[in-house]
């Protein structure tokens, strides 16, 4: 057993390297407070021919007892489906460590992060991605580490690195970065990132931050492999020089006029005029070849002539059209194109209760905004089976919403719960980006309150590793972004940005790209949402006819058990009667959500009726429910009833009760008292 530890800005991160999981390849043990992450990681003994991807799978398992926790339904009390927090966290750790691996392999490989143990106040997806980083630096598997990973937050205008919780909640900044080493200058691989419309200077400032932090955490790394990792299985490189020089010299003169033609056809004929060329047996090594050289032909057009696939100068933005009002019976659309990329964006209002409840290992509670992403085959021209959504559609999604949360109004300010759906009809770059941009209209088409507009633009590079000469790219679509060396999204309005996420298939980028590509997202932003604002600059003044309407009250607490009734009789009558959802929160706030302003109007009504506490000196009518010999019970409100005394039934002098009045009649009374306790007491004015 090997442990080590290193001190972090005063937390310690305790690596233990174990057999716990000894038939894997590589697995640590993480911890950090009472936080316990095990990473392991294999690969699998065989290559697999003619995949033309590699094949890594990353896997983020949060487990309901590492929070002490029993969930689930109700009959099936185990995890099922990684939630979507956990989908996110592994693709976190998947965009972080795949540039690493080796061009050419060809074999499993597998990394799971299962949180063990949750203390409730350190995060678990940074300490994931650390622990899966040694995993497979200690491991026999050929990948070129180690990273380093961080967080950091704002609280209070004060940057926090590897902050609590507690520290995260009401943060303006939330930035997670993961680097490496080139010599001893440190390189940014990925980036995630939620902010409460920030500068680009605050990006920055976060990162210069973290600088030393990362580098502490890496060297802390090679320590532990040079100590304990195995050695590196050696990747066999298969080379026919002759074979490879047969192929480019077919693609001399035709790659690259087809690759800058404009006809999107005339590179897929490119393709099956060289897999008719060459033999059959040995196509795939041809159209390997052939994507090395149309990523050597993109970047020397790029770096050497600032000449992009399609024509446009290094910082233009396609062309933008934005449309509101697409579809008639909705509650509000958006539709956004940039360039062939195209999201229709349509969003719901219903009512509190139609929130989502979140019961994950971390994330307990409700959720009222919601944003769903979907990409159709038909979207890239293509045929395949329609199933629910994978993890880049959910991990796109969450990216939008994120986006867009902080133009989100709190309930009480806009009660409705808020679902967005984009869905990609065409794609061509930057998808998630374009359905920030369909679903801010969406909500101004709505009548949502947001204070202005969110768009999104992608950043691309080009860079030469022998050289260093680079370049960086506005709006990057579909070849830029396969054969480009990064990604880099930036959301946000106006004010500032909302969402990042960044990441590269080259070592990673230095701070001044960093702060280039920045610079230059700033500038896309505004001039798209320049066209935008041009269609709507501003919510609409009234929700939708379709829409629901939602009336609030507020009533004395101890009054809930009133229009709830026994058994929910009231409640239900009402809803029954109106047609009305209502929905009770244990403050007394009560939200009315009706198809129909009259349905909304009548269970408001109602519910003042029975919530309503009478004032002394008030008239109201009323029937007599009960009479007894000291008096008659009136019922002046729904479930609220005070005493005539039988003093107060006459002037004169009554000596039966029901000589004036009987159970049945309406009355009209005179609210003479009310006690500590609630109890009206009444006089009577005269029997209708």
């Amino acid at each position: 057993m090997n442990k080590f530890n290193l001190k972090l800005d005063g937390k310690t991160i305790e690596v233990e390297v174990n057999t716990l999981a000894e038939q894997a390849n590589g697995s640590v043990l993480a911890r950090s407070g009472d936080t316990l992450v095990l990473a392991t990681a294999v690969m699998s003994k065989e290559d697999r021919e003619n995949l033309g991807f590699f094949p890594l799978t990353v896997e983020y398992q949060e487990k309901y007892y590492a929070a002490g926790k029993i969930k689930g339904p109700r009959y099936i009390k185990r995890e099922s489906r990684p939630s979507d927090e956990a989908i996110c966290n592994a693709r976190l750790i998947d965009r972080s460590i795949r540039p690493r691996f080796p061009k050419g392999l060809a074999r499993d490989v597998q990394v799971i992060a299962t949180i063990l143990s949750w203390d409730g106040e350190n995060d678990p997806d940074t300490l994931a991605l650390l622990a899966s980083s040694i995993a497979l630096s200690i491991s026999d598997i050929p990948w070129e580490g180690p990273l380093g990973a961080v967080r950091v937050c704002r609280k209070d205008g004060k940057l926090i690195l590897s902050p609590s919780y507690e520290e995260k909640e009401g943060s303006d900044l939330d930035i997670v970065f993961s680097g490496l080493l080139n010599g001893k200058e440190l390189l940014i691989n990925m980036i995630e990132g939620g902010f409460n419309e920030v500068e680009e200077k605050s990006i920055l400032e976060s990162l210069d931050l973290v600088d030393k932090y990362l580098k502490s955490l890496i060297e802390f790394q090679k320590d532990i492999q040079e100590k304990v990792g195995k050695e590196k299985f050696v990747l066999e490189k298969k080379t026919d020089s002759d074979f490879e020089k047969e192929v480019k010299d077919f693609l001399k003169d035709k790659l690259g006029k087809a690759l800058f033609d404009k006809d999107s056809e005339a590179l897929d004929k490119v393709k099956k005029d060289l897999i008719s060329f060459i033999d059959e047996d040995k196509s795939t090594d041809a159209l390997d070849i052939l994507d090395e050289e149309i990523d050597r032909l993109i970047h020397e057009n790029i770096i050497k002539y600032n000449k992009r696939v399609d024509g446009r100068g290094l910082d233009e933005v396609r062309k933008i059209t934005a449309q509101v009002g697409v579809l008639p019976r909705t509650h509000g659309t958006g539709l956004f194109s940039r360039g062939q990329t195209k999201a229709l964006s349509i969003l719901t209002l219903g009512s509190p209760g139609d929130q989502q409840l979140i019961e994950g290992m971390e994330i307990v509670g409700y959720k009222k905004f919601m944003h769903h992403y979907n990409f159709h085959p038909y979207s890239s021209g293509e045929v395949g089976p329609l199933r629910g959504p994978g993890r880049r559609e959910i991990g796109h999604g969450a990216l939008a919403e994120k986006a867009l949360r902080p133009l989100i109004l709190q309930s009480e300010d806009f009660p409705y719960t808020i679902r967005i759906v984009s869905e990609i009809l065409s794609s061509n770059g930057s998808t998630s980006m374009a359905s920030v941009s369909s679903s801010s209209l969406a909500l101004m088409d709505a009548g949502v309150p947001i204070s202005g507009l969110a768009t999104g633009i992608a950043i691309g590079l080009a860079k030469d590793d022998k050289t260093g000469e680079y370049k960086v790219m506005t709006d990057i679509q579909g070849p830029e972004d396969h054969h480009g060396d990064m990604d880099f999204k930036v959301a946000g309005t106006r004010k500032g940005i909302t969402a990042l996420q960044m990441d590269v298939k080259i070592d990673g980028i230095n701070r001044k790209i960093v702060e280039e590509a920045l610079n230059k997202a700033k500038k896309a932003r505004m001039d798209i949402l320049t066209v935008m604002e041009k269609t709507i600059s501003k919510p609409r003044s009234q929700l939708s006819s379709y829409a629901p309407r939602i009336l609030t009250i507020q009533i004395n607490p101890d009054k809930i058990r009133e229009v709830i009734g026994p058994g929910g009789k009231v409640i239900n009558e009402i809803i029954d009667k109106t047609g009305a959802q209502i929905d009770i929160e244990d403050s007394g706030l009560i939200y009315i959500t009706s198809e129909t302003k009259q349905g909304a109007d009548k269970a408001l009504s109602w519910i003042q009726d029975i919530t309503r506490e009478v004032v002394v000196g008030e008239v109201l009518k009323g029937k007599v429910k009960k009479t007894t010999d000291f008096g008659a019970f009136v019922e002046v409100l729904p479930n609220q009833e005070g005493l005539v005394h039988i003093s107060k039934l006459s002037k004169t002098r009554v000596k039966k009760v029901e000589d004036v009045i009987k159970v049945g009649d309406s009355v009209s009374v005179k609210v003479l008292s009310v006690d500590d306790q609630g109890r009206i007491n009444l006089s009577l004015i005269k029997k209708e």
